[in-house]
């Protein structure tokens, strides 16, 4: 079964900092770009990073403005798991984390997006509250 599930998620206050893990299951994440998204009470599903299919010399991540210097996302592609480490966070970050694999197949070393539709496969989401 092919399946992402995430975990890590909870409370932290302002400034704090949290480390949400995305663990592959049914599939090899070596062939995939994949991503972060989040979506707040009210607000549509936002991109946060993405990163590509390697995790060599050749990797690229990309960040939403917003948390750019503050979060960072990485892979393992040996333990068919990904990662986003969120520092600084601030109560605008508050939201539910869900982790996603690009749709394509073995896509070029330098690709990765923030689009939502680009990606097929989706984890359950994992809640972040950032508050006093």
């Amino acid at each position: 079964q092919v399946q992402l599930v995430e975990s890590g998620g909870g409370l932290v206050q302002p400034g704090g900092s949290l480390k949400l893990s995305c663990a592959a299951s049914g599939f090899k994440l070596d062939y995939f770009a994949v991503a972060w998204f989040r979506q707040a009470p009210g607000k549509e599903r936002e991109g946060v990073s993405c990163i590509t299919r390697t995790n060599d010399a050749n990797f690229y991540a990309g960040y939403k403005h917003s948390v750019k210097g503050r979060f960072t996302i990485s892979r393992d592609n040996a333990k068919n798991a990904f990662y986003l480490e969120m520092s600084g966070l601030k109560p605008e970050d508050t939201a539910v984390y869900y982790c996603a694999r690009n749709r394509v197949f073995y896509g070029t070393a330098k690709y990765c997006t923030l689009d939502g539709s680009a990606h097929d496969v989706w984890g359950q989401g994992i809640q972040v509250t950032v508050s006093s």
